[in-house]
């Protein structure tokens, strides 16, 4: 930890030293480069994990991890001076890494990204950050003993977009009045045949198919669970649907535009409840306490085939695939990843928006390698997008169990409903442990 810390306090002297700051201790970093990189290791480097990698190609990539080899030796081509890892306990034992890039399957990330944490690494993680809301509370508070010393950031990218900025100023300032409701909702359908496979046909040479199950629970390998995470997420034991992934996009607007932490109830419906995959279609109603002068408000999901009973003048909502809405008691807020629309439209004719003080971003991932290198402030931290997740995935809890859960954040427990515990808490496979 103290070679880690020395590590990145030189990196943070040597990037102030390029903008001209003096640094305590000498003044500028005399003898040190302005444009010293980061070491980085790439665990998952395929798909996200590729797009990730090339989102931080500014920087030293000097290790790659995966568990199918031929997506290794892709990525090898183009980082040809990293060395190479199926498992990346082993990666992690790399004495140069700085920090680490995360773009498994949604059931490995908290344990990458705590043991990273550990060890003195700073964390970018692939949404969604955590598969269970106890992982989710982990990662929080393994980040928060080290943020002095680390830097954090979920994958969500959008949230570094102007738009959400512009929303979030809009909603804060008052434009629509208190919002007492909020909607969001994703077209995307999970599985139509949930039932587990039954035929065991052989793995692919090229892929280590137990250390791609990790801490899951044994099940033979089926190329039904793979590849991309529009086939495993729909599996309990390794995702959470699209509530799991596209909610981390699209609830963290009004999360961060209302000041959401932790809701007080939540309860769910579905097509129907499948003992292995994510239902077709889901409906979630949270409950979230008032926050200074914010008032309570409700928070709801919808996707696939669903979407909020209200009536938005001059939209219709099930013409548009995924959405935002804010309902406050003088108007409403219509957003997306590229928009966004004060309703109705003749009472806002002559609105004039507040001016910006949301500072535009530098860029998801820049903002992180800055925050790596000198301390600043990365705006999905796993503070905040820990609870995030949490409050999303208390919605799939809720579902499986059947019941509305009364929930009390200190003690991460469902109150009222006790067989919520083996969802928040799920078991793992036998060594695999979470705070390694």
């Amino acid at each position: 930890m103290k070679m880690q810390s020395n590590r990145r306090q030189f990196l943070k002297n040597s990037t102030l030293a390029s903008i001209g700051v003096w640094v305590a201790g000498g003044g500028r970093a005399e003898g040190r480069s302005p444009n010293e990189k980061l070491n980085i290791g790439v665990i998952g480097s395929d798909g996200r994990g590729g797009s990730n990698t090339r989102s931080v190609g500014s920087e030293n990539i000097v290790a790659l991890c995966d568990v199918d080899s031929k997506r290794l030796a892709k990525a090898l081509k183009n980082n040809p001076k990293a060395k190479t890892y199926r498992d990346w306990r082993k990666l992690l034992e790399q004495k140069d890494i700085d920090a680490v890039l995360v773009s498994t399957t949604d059931h490995t990330h908290a344990f990458a990204c705590v043991w990273a944490m550990n060890r003195g690494k700073s964390v970018y993680c692939e949404k969604p950050l955590a598969h269970s809301v106890h992982e989710a509370r982990v990662m929080q508070d393994t980040y928060n003993k080290n943020k002095d010393k680390l830097a954090t950031q979920m994958g969500t990218q959008i949230h570094a977009r102007d738009i959400y900025r512009r929303v979030v100023e809009l909603v804060q300032s008052g434009a629509i009045g208190p919002v007492r409701e909020a909607h969001v909702w994703c077209s995307r359908k999970g599985l139509v045949d949930g039932n587990r496979p039954t035929d065991t046909p052989p793995v692919p040479a090229n892929l280590d198919w137990d250390l791609w199950l990790g801490p899951a629970p044994y099940r033979p390998y089926n190329p039904k669970y793979l590849p991309g995470c529009m086939t495993w997420e729909q599996w309990w034991d390794f995702g959470n649907g699209c509530l799991g992934d596209m909610g981390s996009h699209l609830i963290d607007l009004p999360f961060w535009a209302l000041k959401l932490r932790d809701p007080i109830s939540v309860e769910a419906e579905g097509s129907e409840l499948r003992a292995e995959t994510y239902p077709q279609w889901l409906k979630v109603r949270w409950e979230h306490p008032a926050r200074g002068d914010m008032p309570p408000v409700a928070l709801h999901w919808y996707d696939g085939i669903q979407r909020p009973d209200v009536k938005v003048p001059d939209h219709d909502l099930n013409k548009l695939s995924k959405g935002i809405l804010f309902v406050g008691d003088k108007g409403m807020l219509l957003a997306d990843y590229g928009y966004c629309r004060l309703l109705p439209k003749d009472k806002f004719k002559d609105f004039t928006p507040p001016k910006p003080w949301i500072a535009p971003s530098v860029g998801h991932h820049q903002e992180w390698i800055n925050g790596c290198k000198t301390g600043s402030p990365t705006l999905c931290n796993f503070d905040y997008s820990g609870k995030l997740v949490e409050n999303n995935l208390l919605g799939t809890v809720a579902f499986r169990t059947g019941t509305k859960l009364a929930w009390d954040c200190k003690s991460l427990k469902a109150t009222n409903c006790p067989a919520a515990d083996k969802y928040i808490r799920p078991e793992y496979r036998k060594g695999w442990v979470l705070n390694g």
